[in-house]
């Protein structure tokens, strides 16, 4: 459930009724009891604290990829497109999951169960984004270099807020990237994938990407809305229109009028 002052796309993430009836307070517990392969020990489909979300500042020295090839954006937007589907469907698959398996105050009745379940959810959104991060940093650029040629009309207040929220998601989504494959190479040679200690460490880098890619899933739509106001908006480069005068009545002519 959005908390004050957070922005919730529309038709997003509406949770079911069971979890509206459960105090938000007493569905962040904390944690699980301690299971092996356990996912996280977060409560069930919420995120971990973290800290207010602050408006991205642009770093001067990073580089934005910015491609005018409308094939190529077309083609990432379709996959963004593609994941907001099907992280909708992942989520969606969990909250059922959670609320046939957790009593009414929240609390799951197998908790080594709902942690490899919840651990599942976490592994597939992220390998549901694989195919936006490619071109995610492409279309954060291009909306932001759109945002600022949309006439000022046309412009939704929160658009420039959301963007901000997926700049931070992906910035922290790239730094435990990195800190993945520093923990993966740091792991013994005998630790392959299926091995408690792989597959633990996985399942933990998972979990902790999870949030920041539901940011994505959850604010990722206005990056189309603003791409579709953006093709729909007058060229600030197009003359204005021109009304050609009516032509005037010749000098000198006369109407001969029959009685």
């Amino acid at each position: 459930m959005a908390g004050p002052g957070h922005i919730t796309a529309p038709g997003r993430r509406r949770r079911s009724p069971a979890h509206d009836r459960i105090p938000a307070r007493r569905r962040l517990k904390q944690p699980l009891r301690p299971t092996p392969h356990a996912a996280s020990s977060r409560a069930p489909g919420r995120r971990q604290p973290r800290h207010r979300h602050q408006p991205h500042a642009t770093n001067p020295g990073r580089i934005h990829p910015i491609s005018f090839d409308h094939l190529v954006h077309r083609d990432v937007l379709h996959h963004l497109d593609v994941f907001l589907r099907d992280s909708e469907k992942i989520h969606n698959a969990w909250d059922l999951y959670s609320d046939e398996h957790t009593d009414l105050d929240g609390w799951p009745y197998d908790d080594h169960a709902y942690g490899l379940r919840q651990s599942q959810r976490d592994a597939d959104t992220g390998e549901a984004f694989e195919t936006v991060r490619a071109g995610a940093r492409h279309l954060l650029a291009t909306a932001g270099m759109q945002l600022t040629r949309i006439p000022p009309s046309s412009v939704q207040g929160h658009w420039g807020y959301r963007l901000g929220i997926l700049h931070t998601a992906l910035d922290q989504l790239d730094a435990l990237h990195e800190q993945w494959l520093r923990t993966r190479d740091a792991l013994p040679a005998d630790a392959a994938p299926g091995t408690p200690a792989f597959d633990d460490a996985l399942a933990e880098h998972h979990a902790e990407c999870w949030s920041y890619l539901d940011d994505w899933a959850t604010h990722g739509r206005v990056i189309d809305n603003i791409n579709s106001a953006a093709r729909h908006a007058p060229s600030p480069l197009a003359p204005p229109p021109r009304t050609a005068p009516a032509p005037a009545p010749a000098a000198g002519r006369t109407v001969e009028v029959r009685m």
